[in-house]
């Protein structure tokens, strides 16, 4: 017999089936709005520059509001496009290496452009299973044919890509999220060469920090710039603003213009958050030892913290992730680094991708040794037991 229809008040009643098992699981989430002058020391942002309240991006934020307005007042096609953006855009495929740039309202979009864009139902895309949510959505927005590979491996990559006839694109992180490792990008590339495929690399994580004075992780592996290579990257970690960009060739740009959804019918990227990120690159240029200084913390912090027992994923740029013994261990974790002045990220399914519960620590370049000694001292004195036998 068919089942009852919901009265409308119980339209909605399954979420507290839903609510209840992420309460026993330990994966419920919330918001926790932080006050201006936060008392915490941050080692949970991607502020990995320590540009956002820099003088100098927060003077090019409000200049730019102040000339251009508080918003872009329509998408990028119509009335979202400044003289302001155009400037940004040649900058960051300049810095890059890149020959062309587009900027969107976020990485997300950005990730989601480039995906969507470049492919389609006649398309193999080869996703790394370590990607961020990001290009998983654009896979399967892209309604192209998506293969997951195993995490950093370039042979299955390479056997994949053999598998199709037709165009196909491997994309991939450059840095993972979760446990900061860099991925095989010079493997994955020479597998694009030897199969005819397009080669897409998130670098979020890597730029501002890899690279010859942070110029991110493919122009330090020598592929910006190289043919069949698109990057993708966020304005928002250590550029310290708002937005995303695509780099690539020109003509790949062209096509993102006239057919990627998330710039065609999206907002423009605020006058402002443009503004605070071309001010942030400049700085980067003029002093690009801030890159070296991320990386540089990132090492002693997980040197301490493995020295005294814990586990934790060697960095390849500025995360620095140590694995705890359950979700509910690492929800605790992270509150009792809280109660006692230091904030750190809390990576809990479905945020990982083999399950296993983190902390995710952040290094900056703007870190001094007091601040790091506090942070290592405050995450061995909270540590749950069974820290030290975390897989």
């Amino acid at each position: 017999m068919p089942q009852p229809r919901p009265e409308p008040e119980d339209v909605f009643a399954w979420i507290d089936g839903a609510e209840q098992a992420r309460e026993q699981a330990g994966l419920v989430r919330t918001l926790r709005p932080r006050p201006a002058d936060s008392p915490l020391l941050d080692l949970a942002s991607n502020d990995y520059l320590g540009l956002s309240r820099h003088p100098e991006t927060v003077r090019g934020a409000c200049a730019a509001a102040e000339r251009w307005g508080a918003g872009a007042t329509g998408s990028r096609l119509v009335t979202g496009t400044t003289e302001l953006h155009g400037e940004l855009e040649r900058e960051l495929a300049q810095f890059c290496g890149f020959e062309a740039a587009l900027v969107l309202s976020s990485g997300y979009a950005a990730n989601l452009a480039a995906v969507t864009a470049l492919s389609d139902r006649g398309t193999l895309v080869v996703s790394d299973a370590g990607n961020h949510a990001s290009i998983v959505d654009g896979c399967r927005l892209s309604r192209a044919g998506t293969a997951v590979i195993p995490h950093s491996d370039p042979e299955a990559a390479r056997k994949t890509l053999a598998t199709h006839e037709g165009r196909a694109l491997l994309v991939s992180d450059s840095v993972f999220s979760v446990d900061g490792d860099a991925a095989p990008l010079t493997a994955y590339a020479a597998a694009c060469r030897e199969e005819g495929a397009a080669l897409v690399v998130d670098d979020a994580h890597g730029l501002g920090v890899l690279g010859e004075g942070g110029r991110g992780a493919l122009h330090a592996v020598g592929l910006a710039g190289a043919p069949g290579v698109v990057a993708t990257l966020t304005l928002s970690k250590s550029l310290g603003s708002q937005g995303g960009a695509v780099l690539g060739p020109a003509k790949v740009i062209r096509h993102l213009v006239n057919t990627a959804r998330t710039f065609i019918f999206d907002t423009g990227l605020a006058p402002a958050a443009a503004g605070a990120a071309l001010a942030s690159l400049r700085l980067l240029q003029r002093e690009p030892e801030r890159a070296g200084r991320a990386r540089e913390v990132a090492g002693r912090l997980y040197g301490r913290l493995t020295a005294s027992g814990l586990t934790a994923a060697r960095p390849d740029a500025a995360v620095v992730s140590v694995r705890a013994p359950s979700a509910a261990a690492a929800l605790r974790w992270a509150a009792d680094c809280r109660e006692a002045g230091l904030s750190v990220g809390c990576f809990r399914p479905p945020s990982v991708p083999d399950g296993v519960s983190r902390l995710r620590l952040t290094a900056r370049a703007d870190l001094t040794g007091d601040e790091i000694d506090r942070a290592v001292e405050t995450v061995l004195r909270t540590a749950p037991a069974g820290a030290a036998d975390a897989p």
